[in-house]
């Protein structure tokens, strides 16, 4: 019998990654597959037991992320910068007023969408039935998560284990 007793992540992925990991996930024996639903700006992975003695009304473990929307800007790269001398042709070499008024172009960027899974147990990783098999999921996010961290505190035939990804 496994356990998760504490967990707390910090984990933070785009969303579009998370769905891309569950279109073909290496899934624990105890989970068939999981159900993702968004409402508004919450994601919810919850998990489907294989075991048929499950109820259909039971609630079995459910991963919960925040949706967030960050704007990422893409690298370019600099140009060669002039190795003339300061300022313009007409300006003999000095400052001219007006000058810095030109705005620098804002670098190309996109909005993306992250999911961020943070918080503590109650928070991240929801209801007890198939909760370990539900951990070991997350562990593999966290694996491709680009930030944050997993830090838990699990049992496993009654030896402890400390997890930090």
């Amino acid at each position: 019998m496994s356990h998760v007793y504490r967990l707390h992540s910090t984990l933070e992925l785009p969303l579009e990654e998370v769905y891309d990991f569950f279109e073909d996930p290496d899934l624990p024996e105890e989970i068939e597959d999981v159900d993702i639903t968004r409402r508004n700006n919450t994601l919810i992975i919850s998990a489907v037991s294989t075991d048929e003695s499950i109820s259909k009304y039971t609630p079995t473990a459910q991963l919960k992320a925040s949706v967030t929307e960050n704007r990422v800007y893409e690298e370019i790269e600099e140009e060669e910068a002039d190795d003339g001398p300061l300022g313009t042709p007409n300006t003999g070499g000095g400052p001219q007023w007006g000058a810095f008024e030109e705005e620098e172009e804002e670098p190309p960027s996109e909005l993306v969408e992250y999911a961020c899974f943070k918080g503590d147990r109650e928070t991240v990783l929801q209801n007890s039935t198939l909760q370990y098999a539900m951990f070991e999921v997350l562990c593999e996010i966290a694996l491709i998560a680009e930030k944050g961290t997993l830090t838990a505190i699990t049992a496993t035939d009654g030896d402890l284990n400390a997890a930090r990804i």
